[in-house]
């Protein structure tokens, strides 16, 4: 058995994706994971990923962010 806590839930703007993130802890063999659930529409997509992957999505993402010009454009 699982316990699922959810960490954020939020909408994209441009594509009106849903993006929910949840820590699962698996009681049994003390396992914590990180659930990406998207929902598009009905469909949805769903990633269990450990720690350490998690680390570098995040990094990843973080680095291209910040290559990105947030200014508007004149």
């Amino acid at each position: 058995m699982a316990q699922i806590k959810e960490l954020v839930k939020f909408k994209i703007p441009l594509g009106n994706q849903e993006i929910e993130l949840q820590q699962i802890d698996h009681v049994e063999g003390g396992m914590s994971l990180m659930r990406i659930r998207i929902r598009e529409a009905k469909r949805f997509t769903i990633f269990d990923i450990d720690p350490d992957t998690a680390r570098l999505w995040a990094r990843t993402m973080n680095e291209w962010a910040d290559t990105q010009n947030t200014a508007p454009n004149e």
